[in-house]
C-alpha cells in the first residue's frame, strides 16, 4: 500500500509581508542614496577646493585635498581691506533680522486666521494662497520702485521690509495653529481671565513653536541665498550680503584669477555657517515636538 503525499508548495500571494519588505525597500534606498548624493557632492567639492591654492585648483584631482588654506583664508579677509566681514556681518543682519520679524509677523496673522472668525477670513486666505503660487522674482521690482520712491532704495530697511510678509510662512502658521492650540484651552483661559494679547503669548506661542521654527529656517535660508533683491536695492558695497559680495569678486575674477579661490573659500565659510544653524535648530525643534506631545 502506498499512500501519497503532496508536498506543500509556497502560495507566492500569501507570502510574509516580512519576506517582501526587503525587497521593496531596495528601490526607495537607492532613491534616496543617489539624491543623498546629489545634494552632498557639490558641498564635499566647495569644502575640498577651499583647501586647494589657484594653481591646484584645475590642476589636481578633484577630491584631493589642497594646500593652500591659509592662503585662500589670507586672501579673503584681506581683500578690500577686510569687507568679507562686513558682507558676512551684512548678511547675519538680513537673514536674522529678516526671519524673526517674518515669523513674528507669520504667527501673528496664522493665528488670527485659525482661532478668530470675522469678515473676509476666507477671502484674505484665498489671496494668501494665491501669493504662495507668484514668484519672487515678478515683485522684486515693484518693490524697487515702492523703496525709491519711500527714500529708502541702498539702505538695509530696503532688503528687510519685503522679506516681512511671507505668504508660505502665514499659510503654514495657519494650519500649524489650527491643529495644535485647542479651542477649549483658549476658552479656558478667557473664563480665567486672561486678554486676547496673553493668550496668543502665554499658550498660543508655545504650542506653535515648532511650526515657528520651522517658518524661520526656512526663511532664513531663503533671505541668506537670496541675490536678486539685494542686487536690485544696493549700491553700496558695504551694505552687500555675501551673495552680492561674491558676485563682485567673481566679476574681478576674470581679471585676477586668485579671487576663484577666495571665493570658493568664502562659500565654504557660508556653508559651514548655515550647517551648524541647521545642526542647532533641529536639536532644538525635535525637544519641543517631544514636548508638544506630552502636553497634548
Amino acid at each position: 500500500m502506498t499512500t501519497l503525499t503532496s508536498r506543500p508548495t509556497p502560495n507566492r500571494a500569501t507570502a510574509s509581508p516580512a519576506r517582501r519588505r526587503p525587497r521593496a525597500a531596495i528601490l526607495p534606498t537607492v532613491i534616496l542614496a543617489v539624491g543623498a548624493l546629489y545634494c552632498v557632492i557639490p558641498i564635499a567639492w566647495v569644502l575640498i577646493a577651499a583647501t586647494k591654492a589657484g594653481s591646484e585648483l584645475f590642476t589636481t584631482p578633484t577630491f584631493q585635498p589642497g594646500t593652500g588654506l591659509l592662503q585662500n583664508l589670507g586672501d579673503l579677509f584681506g581683500y578690500s581691506s577686510g569687507i568679507f566681514g562686513a558682507w558676512a556681518a551684512n548678511s547675519l543682519l538680513y537673514a536674522c533680522g529678516g526671519a524673526l520679524g517674518s515669523t513674528l509677523v507669520s504667527a501673528l496673522a496664522g493665528y488670527a486666521l485659525a482661532k478668530y472668525e470675522f469678515r473676509g477670513k476666507n477671502a484674505i486666505f484665498v489671496i494668501l494662497l494665491a501669493g504662495v503660487l507668484i514668484p519672487g522674482i515678478t515683485l522684486a521690482i515693484p518693490q524697487y520702485f515702492v523703496m525709491s520712491a519711500l527714500g529708502l532704495a541702498n539702505t538695509h530697511i530696503s532688503v528687510l521690509l519685503p522679506v516681512l510678509i511671507s505668504p508660505f510662512g502665514i499659510y503654514l502658521t495657519r494650519i500649524y495653529a489650527s491643529a495644535s492650540v485647542p479651542d477649549e484651552t483658549i476658552e479656558a483661559a478667557r473664563i480665567d481671565g486672561a486678554s486676547d494679547v496673553r493668550i496668543f503669548g502665554s499658550i498660543g506661542i508655545p504650542m506653535m513653536l515648532p511650526g515657528l521654527v520651522t517658518v524661520f529656517l526656512l526663511q532664513f535660508i531663503w533671505i541668506w541665498n537670496n541675490f536678486l533683491l539685494p542686487y536690485l536695492m544696493l549700491s553700496d558695497d558695504s551694505r552687500f550680503p555675501l551673495t552680492l559680495g561674491f558676485y563682485t569678486m567673481m566679476n574681478r575674477g576674470s581679471t585676477e584669477p586668485a579671487l576663484y579661490s577666495a571665493v570658493i573659500t568664502g562659500s565654504a565659510i557660508s556653508i559651514l555657517a548655515i550647517i551648524a544653524l541647521m545642526g542647532s535648530l533641529q536639536r532644538f525643534w525635535k525637544l519641543d515636538l517631544l514636548s508638544g506631545g506630552l502636553k497634548g
